[in-house]
This record gives C-alpha cells, sequence and structure tokens, in this order.
C-alpha cells in the first residue's frame, strides 16, 4: 500500500502507543487524536537546524529543558506528525502540551533513562510491521508486540522477547510488579552486564542455545530477580533469540511452558524476516498453505516443503470473529486489534500442538493446517485444541471467537477437502450463533440441506411454478403467507406449535394455510408436495443459506 504522496503507508500513533508504552515512552498530548500516521523515524539532533518533515516521528536526542522546547516546536511546524522529547520535570510537560496545542503534533515523553537507539529501532520496527501487514502480498501482521502481548496473556506472566545479542526487540505492556532485570533491560534496551552474567553462570544461556526445552530461573529476591522462565527462538541449529516470562504477583499459568514452546516455533520466522528485511510471506511457508488450499502447489512438493508426510491424516480448521459484518463497518479499527490477537493465539497453540502447523487468513477467516495426525483420534485433538482456542481467547483476551473444524482427511493432497468442509460448518455456526465450536458431525444435516439447495439452484427446471406464483402473491400483498408455510413446514406440520410460533391464534394460521392451498394450487396434505414446497422455499427465501465454499 502506497499513499497518494508517493510514500510507504506507516503506522498510527496508537499502534505505537500499544506497542512501545510504559515504562518507555508515554503520551503527553495529541490534539488530532491517535490516528495520526508515521511514515518514517527521524532524530534531530540538538546541535542540528530543523528539516521539513512529512509525517514523520522526530526524536529530539542530546536536548532538554528549553532548547528541547524550541526543537520540538520547530520539528512540527516543519510538519512533523510527532515529535519525542525527554522529560526531566512536569515543567517541562506543561509547556510540550502548550506546543502540541500549538502546533497540532503528537509529543511523546520519553523516560530519562531510556535510550534513544533502542526508541529508534522499537519505532521502526512498529513501522515496518505495519507495513508488511498492509502490503498485496502480506497476510498477518509480523508483529513481535502483539505476539509478546498473546503470550503474556497465556502465561499470566511480563513477556520480552530478545534477540541473539539480548537486546530487547518487543514487551508485553504490564501494570503488575516487574522486577529490577526486566526494568533495566527495557529501558536501556539491553540486560544490565552483571545480570546477563548471572544468567551465563547459572547454564541458561547454554541451555538455550543447545536445546529446545524450557528453562526454569529461579527467583533470586537479593539480586532483585523474580522467577521467569524462558526459551530459545531457533531455526534449525542456529538461534535467533529468545522469550522470557517473569512471574508478577500471580503464579504462572499451568500452560505457560506449551505457550512458550508455540511462541518460540512462532517468532522464528519473524525474526528471520527482521534479519533479511523480507516480508514474511515472500519466504513464509503461512502463505503456502493459502497457495496450497487455492490448488496452486503440487501436495507432494508442499509436503516437502514443509517437512511434513504427505501420506498421514491432516485437517484444516477455521476461526473467525463472533459478529454481524454491521459491527465490523462500523469499528473496523478494534476489528482488526481483535482479530490481530485472534491470530497470534491461534498461531501459538497451533504451533505448540503439532510443529509442523500452519495458519493463514483469508478475508476475515484464519485457517490452521494441522498434518500428521493419528489415524483414529485425530478429530476429537483437533477439536479438543480448538475448544481451547475459543475458551482462552474468551477467557484472557476478551475477544468472541469461533472455530469449525474440517474433516480429517487421509493424506495432505485432500487438504482443499477438509477446507471447504470447515468453511460449509463456520457458514453455519456464524449463522445460527448457538455454538462456538463444531465438527462436520455436529451439523451434518445442515451441511447436507445447503447442499442440496445448492443442486437445486443450478437446475432452475426443477423449480415449481406454484411456489413461484405464492412468493409473487406473498411480496404483492404482504400476506405473510409464506412464513406461515414455513413455520408449519419447519414444525412438521404441527398446527398448534407454528401457531405459537407466529403468534397467531391457531385459526388464524389455519386460514392462511387455506389461503396458500387456494392460491398456489399446492395440497398441503400431501408429504411429497410438502417436501418439495418446504425445499423450494426455503431455496427461493434465502432461510437457509446456500453453500457455495468460502
Amino acid at each position: 500500500m502506497v499513499e497518494e504522496t508517493g510514500r510507504p503507508a506507516g503506522a498510527g500513533i496508537r499502534q505505537l502507543l500499544l506497542a512501545l508504552g510504559e515504562p518507555v515512552v508515554d503520551l503527553v498530548a495529541a490534539p488530532a487524536g491517535l490516528d495520526v500516521e508515521i511514515n518514517e523515524v527521524v532524530i534531530l539532533d540538538a546541535d542540528d537546524d530543523s528539516d521539513t518533515y512529512r509525517e514523520d516521528l522526530v526524536l529530539v536526542i542530546g536536548a532538554r529543558g528549553h532548547r528541547a522546547l524550541h526543537l520540538a516546536r520547530a520539528a512540527a511546524r516543519q510538519g512533523a506528525a510527532a515529535v519525542a522529547v525527554k522529560l526531566d520535570q512536569d515543567g517541562d510537560r506543561e509547556a510540550l502540551k502548550q506546543a502540541a496545542a500549538d502546533t497540532g503534533a503528537v509529543i511523546l515523553g520519553v523516560r530519562p533513562e531510556a535510550r534513544w537507539a533502542q526508541i529508534d529501532s522499537l519505532a521502526r520496527g512498529v513501522i515496518a510491521d505495519a507495513r508488511v501487514a498492509r502490503s498485496p502480498e502480506a497476510g498477518e501482521p509480523a508483529d513481535l508486540f502483539a505476539l509478546a502481548e498473546t503470550v503474556a496473556a497465556l502465561t499470566g506472566g511480563i513477556v520480552s522477547i530478545e534477540d541473539s545479542a539480548n537486546r530487547v526487540l518487543a514487551y508485553s505492556r504490564s501494570d503488575d510488579e516487574v522486577d529490577e532485570l526486566r526494568r533495566r533491560s527495557i529501558l536501556g534496551w539491553q540486560g544490565p552486564a552483571h545480570y546477563l552474567e548471572l544468567l551465563r553462570q547459572w547454564g541458561v544461556y547454554e541451555r538455550l542455545r543447545t536445546g529446545d526445552d524450557v528453562v526454569h530461573v529461579e527467583e533470586h529476591p537479593e539480586r532483585g530477580i523474580r522467577r521467569r522462565l524462558a526459551i530459545g527462538i531457533r531455526v534449525d541449529e542456529q538461534l535467533l533469540g529468545s522469550i522470557w516470562v517473569q512471574e508478577g504477583k500471580d503464579r504462572l499459568s499451568d500452560h505457560a511452558e506449551n505457550a512458550l514452546i508455540g511462541a518460540a516455533r512462532t517468532a522464528a520466522l519473524q525474526l528471520v524476516r527482521r534479519r533479511t528485511g523480507a516480508p514474511v510471506n515472500l519466504q513464509g511457508e503461512d502463505a503456502l498453505l493459502s497457495w496450497m488450499l487455492e490448488g496452486h502447489i503440487d501436495p507432494r512438493t508442499f509436503a516437502t516443503h514443509i517437512g511434513a508426510d504427505l501420506a498421514k491424516p491432516a485437517a484444516v480448521t477455521a476461526f473467525a470473529l463472533k459478529g454481524s459484518a454491521s459491527d465490523v463497518d462500523a469499528g473496523r479499527p478494534v476489528f482488526e486489534l481483535r482479530r490481530a490477537a485472534m491470530t497470534s493465539l491461534i498461531s501459538v497453540h497451533a504451533a505448540a500442538f503439532r510443529r509442523r502447523s500452519l495458519v493463514t487468513s483469508d478475508g476475515e477467516r484464519v485457517y490452521v493446517l494441522l498434518p500428521g495426525l493419528p489415524e483414529q483420534s485425530g478429530e476429537g485433538m483437533v477439536a479438543a485444541l480448538a475448544t481451547e482456542i475459543v475458551r482462552v481467547a474468551g477467557q484472557r483476551l476478551q475477544i468472541d471467537v469461533c472455530a469449525a473444524v474440517g474433516s480429517v482427511v487421509g493424506s495432505l493432497d485432500a487438504i482443499a477437502e477438509s477446507k471447504a468442509a470447515a468453511d460449509r460448518v463456520l457458514d453455519i455456526i456464524t449463522r445460527r450463533g448457538e455454538r462456538r465450536v463444531a465438527t462436520i458431525a455436529d451439523v451434518r444435516s445442515e451441511v447436507l440441506l445447503s447442499d442440496t439447495l445448492a443442486l437445486l439452484e443450478k437446475n432452475p427446471r426443477l423449480r415449481d411454478p406454484r411456489i413461484t406464483a405464492l412468493l409473487s402473491y406473498d411480496r404483492e400483498h404482504d400476506s405473510g403467507l409464506v412464513a406461515s408455510v414455513l413455520a408449519y413446514f419447519g414444525t412438521q406440520c404441527n398446527m398448534r406449535a407454528a401457531a405459537r410460533l407466529l403468534h397467531l391464534h391457531t385459526n388464524t394460521l389455519r386460514y392462511r394455510l387455506k389461503r396458500a392451498e387456494a392460491i398456489s394450487g399446492i395440497d398441503l396434505s400431501d408429504p411429497h408436495q410438502c417436501l418439495f414446497s418446504h425445499l423450494q422455499l426455503l431455496l427461493q427465501t434465502g432461510s437457509i443459506p446456500v453453500s457455495h465454499g468460502h
């Protein structure tokens, strides 16, 4: 995505604050709100003259007090979307608020202990991730901050993600009790030397380098270190970084280790992208799943590339946020944030469940391929995983998610069939709203009915002109005859039950049914005519949406 100015679109102030936030930066003033876009990060040194800035975030370095205020005003007047300065006292904040009011620019306050190199690096990373998310070739955003928040929600701890040089790349936000190691690591962009040395002496880094297991670091209150878990982020034998979870005032969840295993597998691809600068999906396996589901890749080539066994059972599960289309359109930014959180949660769980699992998205749905399933219990295992994801999404992330488990197919070359089944199941449960998780077996009757209506729709010669006449009369006179007949059929021709459903007297419904027979010529006492009339009415009124594939 490129703006009309020719510059690639960046990230919003809101997104930057959600990513960085405490304890590094805070919002001093935002006269125009938080939907202001930032396209680049520019450094303005105390000895430099301000330049022309177009929708940039300007970092005012090497200046405090009146000099910083002067530079902030000058940068804002030259077009800066936002200006970041270090704050020494409350008086600085008040003066900067006035500068924001005068110029319209967003003003961010930076903690005195924070390093400018850290702010620069993290802000550029947020902008780069936003661009990847908006790229036509991209799927979900490669957002390490979103991953950190997901791990924090799953573990109940306080999370940071580091590269192989122990530099902090992303972290979760928390009002909980942070220890000295975390506070100084984030503010200084890197763990303090004497703390790092302690971790080396305890063998933590050696275990991260040589194994895939979760490493436990016990509490050392005399050194200001709380209990934490860590895991290495690896590609083959190469260590790319690590994920750390500090225990706060509450104990870590029972599933914390499993969440870390999934998060490390998810983070590996994102760190590869950061190292190479290539968009994730140009080299990532998530795009392969999308292409495979669309029939653009040979199954054997696909299986070889992802390291899965072509001949073993596999299944596709589809996920979607619950809510109507109007809800989505009314709050698109909120919806996108929720979908990103859902996708991150799904990726972590799926990666922990099966190393070779893949996640991709298509529109508002997220799909997971789970290869290498057991012959007998595969569907039950996948349904249990989907149920756990939906439960955690609601309890820990406060987002309402539904999931549809596609049929377990005998091999990877049939996963398109599993995906089609998952789509049909998801169509049904999102429309009816009665279930959060379902398999094809749970809604088989509804699926078969939808398929039958699709066959009728493809064959116009099977239409009954008597039904067409009834529908035309009903539309012209608003008589309620079609609704009455459908209710009668839907209650298995039970007159009293249908009348209750329509809130009508039984005699009124009986009159309407007689009227429908007279107008259409259909005999409602004939079971064959009732059966076919019911199908025709369902098709032509859209009471049961016809499945055409997602």
